[in-house]
């Protein structure tokens, strides 16, 4: 896996602050991430740990990206250095996110590895995916914890982040609802391309779109089969 994937190879062969990551997650990183990689974008990573994984974001994605981790620990703060920003504040705090996305602007890549609480997933997309650039990815981790009652989930508690994300398929998809008293498209709607669950990850690639359109070419085949087409 090394061989093929930056990321992992890093992480084997670690030079410096501790990181600590489930496996499987270096091949999501690569899959969503590499088109990032020598250019001038923001990444946002909220849960500093040791500040090895900005370490790693640095490595991968180039001089030229901005990288910014975001901390409820003061101590993260020296962690800084002149390439890795930190900013400390509550991810479950509306005011302190409405904050931080007006002092980042553009964010094109953002990492939610906080605390993993309940609060904090939900709040912490309510106020920054709105932040993320049209293009860019919002990516969140550790969604096992939507399993567990000491972080405010349990199996399908309508409390849990996972929960809260299932109603935002429907969005996705809302421009084929005919149930315009139950769900019509919004916002997510015309911002989202597509979302992506993995084992306890889930990633959301953000595009500007439009109402879809269907679109045929070629010769029937048989008389009388476009009514009633889906």
């Amino acid at each position: 896996m090394s061989n093929d994937n930056p990321l992992r190879a890093y992480f084997d062969r670690n030079p410096g602050r501790l990181i600590s990551k489930w496996e499987h997650y270096f091949d999501i990183y690569h899959r969503h991430l590499e088109r990032f990689r020598g250019r001038a974008i923001t990444l946002v990573e909220i849960g500093v740990y040791h500040g090895g994984s900005l370490q790693m974001w640095r490595n991968y994605l180039g001089p030229m990206a901005r990288i910014v981790g975001v901390d409820i620990e003061p101590r993260a703060a020296t962690l800084a250095t002149p390439d890795l920003e930190i900013v400390i504040g509550d991810q479950a705090d509306p005011v302190f996110l409405a904050r931080l996305a007006r002092q980042l602007g553009r964010i094109d890549v953002l990492i939610d590895d906080g605390g993993h609480t309940m609060q904090q997933q939900i709040q912490t997309f309510m106020h920054l995916y709105p932040a993320v650039a049209q293009d860019g990815v919002f990516l969140v981790e550790d969604l096992h914890t939507s399993y567990w009652r000491d972080y405010g989930g349990s199996y399908r508690s309508p409390y849990s982040f996972l929960e809260y994300t299932k109603h935002l398929i429907d969005q996705l998809n809302a421009w084929h609802s005919r149930d315009g008293h139950s769900f019509v498209p919004d916002g997510y709607t015309q911002s989202t391309d597509s979302m992506h669950y993995y084992d306890s990850v889930l990633v959301i690639e953000k595009r500007r779109r439009e109402p879809p359109r269907m679109c045929k070419s070629g010769k029937p085949a048989f008389e009388g089969t476009e009514k009633g087409e889906v």
